[in-house]
Parts: structure tokens; sequence; C-alpha cells
């Protein structure tokens, strides 16, 4: 046996030695054409996507393989169960499923490839009018998704009310550790005892994307008119309180504006920005399993605007 065929996927004893080996296609790409190959699938025209953390080739312009390293078998069973079960209860596109296996312990699967730009790309230069309303169609997405029946994904690890208490009691060493500055830690204690009673811990679960950012969605324009054209990317998957996926939206593209986050909430659903929603987004966003303040919240000089969670929360969801 020679070429492909015969190399093997290696294992990793930790994710920086898994990451130099996906940032080297070259050490990886024969196998997954190989992987490509036994499917009978076109490998004539290979795309490697170099950002995201698994290995992601392009097949064409209609398929993708997605690889996952064993140490990331959970997002690939997120992955897998959330695209078997959202499968014809959403309006917008997403991925399908059209092959799955296992190489070497690594499992993998081959989806298609939606139309349309990727959000980042375009999000930046759309005029505040167009932004408003891809954010309220985001928020009825966030809606639609939380919907759909969440099947054995309600048994998805870890479950909510463990990983909220997880989440509370790192919560201080995480952000210490990332340079939060100090008089936003001085409230922290103050914000989870509030979290014990504003976040639901056994309320009815519902889906939980966790990442809705301008990298996971595709765009599509029409007579000058950006709309949402697909969803992609369900490796993080929980099963918990809907309020948790308005973080990402909330950070990432509504910046404070009014405008935006009105749009935003209510085309999620509710009608009113009170203080009480306001203080539990901000304890969410807080607890979030990816949370960085100083990374994650795009408004400029936002740290000198604000001198405590309380002014953060209502420079954050203005309105």
């Amino acid at each position: 046996m020679t070429g492909a065929a015969s190399q093997q996927l290696p294992i990793f004893a930790n994710a920086e030695s898994f990451r130099a080996f996906r940032s080297d296609p070259s050490r990886w790409l024969p196998i997954a054409l190989d992987i490509a190959r036994s499917h009978g699938l076109d490998t004539s025209a290979p795309h490697v996507f170099a950002t995201g953390t698994n290995l992601v080739v392009g097949l064409g312009e209609t398929l993708i393989l997605k690889i996952f390293p064993p140490m990331l078998r959970e997002q690939f069973v997120s992955e897998r169960g959330s695209l078997m079960q959202l499968k014809g209860h959403l309006d917008l596109p997403i991925p399908e499923i059209v092959a799955e296996g296992t190489r070497d312990g690594w499992p993998y699967l081959v989806i298609t490839r939606l139309a349309g730009t990727l959000g980042s790309e375009v999000w930046p230069h759309l005029p505040e009018v167009q932004k408003e309303r891809l954010l309220r169609q985001i928020g009825e997405t966030i809606a639609s998704v939380q919907r759909a029946p969440l099947g054995p994904l309600a048994r998805i690890e870890p479950r909510w009310n463990d990983f909220m208490r997880a989440q509370m009691l790192g919560c201080r060493a995480r952000h210490t550790r990332l340079g939060l500055a100090p008089k936003f830690l001085k409230g922290l204690d103050d914000l989870l005892r509030d979290a014990e009673e504003l976040i639901p811990m056994d309320a009815p679960p519902v889906f939980l994307v966790g990442e809705y950012i301008p990298e996971n969605f595709l765009l599509a324009c029409d007579d000058g008119q950006w709309s949402l054209n697909g969803l992609f990317d369900f490796g993080d998957v929980l099963a918990g309180w809907r309020d948790y996926d308005l973080l990402g939206p909330s950070a990432f593209m509504a910046a404070g504006r009014p405008g935006r986050v009105k749009s935003l909430l209510e085309g999620f659903g509710y009608a009113k920005l009170d203080d009480t929603l306001r203080r539990r987004l901000m304890a969410l966003m807080l607890l979030h399993r990816a949370s960085d303040l100083n990374s994650h919240i795009c408004i400029e000089g936002w740290q000198e605007q604000a001198d405590d969670l309380i002014e953060l929360q209502e420079l954050i969801w203005a309105g």
C-alpha cells in the first residue's frame, strides 16, 4: 500500500500540537482527498479552509469535508446531530450530510456547500438600515431554530444546569486571566448572585447554536438588499435557556446601537427591553463558554464609556 491510503492521521496529546498539524495542509490534505475518493467524490479542485477548528476542505463548488480530531469528537456529535435534527425545520438553508465515517479514529462528515457570501466579508460595509434589517432576520432565525424539536440533542453534554454552575464557579478566574478591568471585576459577585435568580436553570431547554456571528452565516444580495442565505457550523450546540443565543449578535454586530439592538430583540420576540433582560444578558455574556469581553465587544472605547457592569449592560443593550 502506498501514498495517502497508507498514511495515518496521528493522535495528539494537546490542542497546540493539533493546531500546528492543521496549519500545515501538506501533512493531512492527501489523507482528506483519499477519504473523498473512497466515497467516489470529485477531488480535482480542493480548497483548504485555513480558519476554523477542524480540518476542512472544499471539494469543488458543492461539497465540504470536515474531519474532527478525536479530542474534538463532541463537535462531530454536535454537528452531525444538529444537521440531522434541524433538517426540514428551517426556512433558511443549512448543510445536508452526504457521507460520514471514521479514519484512524477521526470522525468525518461530507456536507453540502451553501451558496452565498460569508457574513464577515459583507457586514462591515453595509449601511445602517441594512444592518438593522439583517439583525431582525438573525433574531427571527434564532427563534426559528429554537422552535425545532431537540430530539436526541436534549441529552447532549454538558447539561444546562451543570454547564451554568461550572461557568459561575470559574467566572472570576476566567475574566481575571483574560484581563478584564478591575472596575468590572468588582461587580462580578453581585452579578453572579443576580444570575442565580435571572437565568432559568430547569426551564425546558431549547436548541442553542452558541455562535450566531458573521463568520457562521452566508448572505445573498437581491437588487441591493442583503439577506440571510444560510447558516452553518453546529459544532458547539447546547440545550438550554433561549437568551444565550442573543449574545453573539449582541457583542459582534449590534455594537450598542439602539436601532440594531431593537431589531435583534424584536426579531427574536422580545417587544420590550428592560433592566431585567439587560441584567440577564450581561450575566450570560460573562458566563458564555467563549466569553472574552476585551476581544468580543465591538463598541469603540467601551472600557472608557462604562464605569461598572451596570453601565456596561446599558451601553451594550442601549435603547
